[in-house]
């Protein structure tokens, strides 16, 4: 017979009391949220799912419970801090600054080391880490893929709804699919592209994963842009992922092992900068600092590494642009541009990119309502939450087109597959390229249909 004082049996699958002692959320940071509900409108998954508990309010309060011991690190609190984009909207807005970025970030590694996921969320989780960073192994599948785009299947798949009602998931990814192309297939671009006419800087430049595969045009137009703006560009071929995908959903070991060879990557090239086109790469590779910083081998390199990160718009911004530049249409061109979170928000980059595009002949720039609200992309937040990420594919999509822009300007792959889906989706063929794209048009004088 249990007696009064012994402790109460519990279930073997019980999840544990609290977070694990490798760098939980500190509690310093969680004391600095004076609970003012700034956060609360910014939120995009509080402005579709309603509950404080899924707003940065509410899990600083369950942060903040789950180390006081007050609340168990239960299966239902992983709900709610799965349910966060990680689109850092809320740092901007909070008045007393609170790092919110920072306590997400720890949160997410201990949920992966604490918490067993269902068996079909461990494949998915399995399919896209193990797929998605690692450019040859996308390729060897882009055979299938593009049968499949050629042959009418996926339009088929896509209106039947089956896909949907067996796994909302699945249906999401197949759904996001970019085109098959054959730049697709290989990289173009070569080891070392000279600077046209005179040098002013050697820059390294960072291809991506799903970026090079898919995306190899806007590659190719950064490192003309680049070029012809007087910068000597080098193109290590050992890079591969930034390690973005992984770092924001919390698969610690393998953002740093992508991490560690980015740097080893660039070692010996003798850049003076490193150049990122992607938003969401940009703001993990200044991140490498923390992502390493337990790694004595690699610590100081990573932060150095970091120090010479800069997003392509920045770094054009703040050196100017020497290339002329020449009208894209014979009259003036709307263009909306579309802040990406983790350069809006996790860079702090909103106004160079409206500078650069502001010095192309008849851009007229025009501004969308709720600009700063995640288009529900998040990385792979889209399809591993995709009916949020709907709502809020949604919204975005119907305000880029109520500026009465002739053209979207985003700068992160992620967001644009997001954003085309719904654009598609309510009928619009409205067109949406890289703003480097545009810069790249404007300088050889090529004119855009639109």
């Amino acid at each position: 017979m249990q007696t009064a004082d012994a402790p109460t049996p519990q279930p073997d699958n019980l999840p544990e009391q609290g977070f694990d002692p490798q760098h939980p959320p500190s509690q310093e940071l969680i004391d600095a949220c004076v609970h003012c509900g700034f956060c609360l409108t910014t939120c995009p998954s509080y402005r579709v799912i309603g509950k404080e508990m899924d707003s940065p309010r509410g899990r600083i309060y369950l942060m903040d419970a789950i180390n006081k011991g007050e609340a168990e690190f239960s299966a239902t609190a992983v709900e709610h801090f799965d349910s966060c984009l990680g689109c850092l909207a809320c740092t901007t807005a909070c008045p007393s600054g609170v790092q919110y970025d920072q306590l997400i970030a720890a949160v997410r590694p201990q949920v992966q080391r604490q918490h067993s996921r269902s068996l079909p969320g461990k494949l998915l989780r399995t399919l896209i880490f193990q797929l998605f960073p690692y450019p040859d192994r996308i390729r060897l599948l882009l055979t299938p893929l593009g049968l499949y785009q050629l042959s009418g299947l996926s339009k088929l798949v896509q209106g039947s709804g089956l896909l949907k009602k067996l796994s909302p998931n699945l249906a999401a990814m197949e759904s996001l699919l970019p085109q098959v192309t054959a730049k697709s297939f290989q990289d173009n671009l070569p080891a070392v592209i000279p600077a046209v006419g005179q040098q002013r800087y050697r820059v390294g430049m960072v291809l991506g994963c799903v970026q090079r595969v898919f995306f190899s045009d806007v590659n190719e137009a950064t490192a003309r842009v680049l070029a012809a703006n007087g910068c000597e560009i080098v193109i290590p071929k050992s890079q591969g992922c930034c390690s973005a995908l992984p770092a924001h959903q919390g698969e610690e070991a393998q953002a740093q092992a992508l991490a560690r060879q980015m740097i080893d990557a660039f070692a010996d090239t003798e850049v003076d900068y490193v150049v990122i086109n992607a938003a969401g790469c940009g703001h993990t590779l200044k991140e490498y600092g923390h992502i390493l910083q337990d790694d004595d081998a690699y610590r100081e390199r990573a932060q150095a590494f970091s120090d010479s990160v800069r997003d392509v718009q920045e770094f054009l911004a703040a050196v100017g642009l020497t290339a002329e530049l020449h009208p894209l249409t014979d009259d003036t061109l709307p263009v909306v541009y579309q802040d990406a979170c983790h350069l809006l928000h996790g860079q702090k980059i909103s106004v160079q990119p409206r500078q650069l595009l502001k010095q192309i002949p008849q851009v007229q720039l025009r501004e969308p309502i709720d600009g700063a609200l995640c288009c529900g992309s998040a990385g792979v937040y889209n399809m591993l939450q995709p009916e949020v990420a709907e709502e809020l594919g949604q919204m975005k999509a119907e305000n880029l087109v109520n500026t009465g822009a002739k053209l979207i300007a985003s700068p992160n792959p992620g967001c644009s597959l997001q954003i085309q889906k719904y654009l598609q989706q309510q009928g619009h063929s409205l067109p949406l390229v890289h703003p480097i794209e545009l810069l790249d048009r404007s300088i050889r004088g090529e004119k855009l249909v639109v």
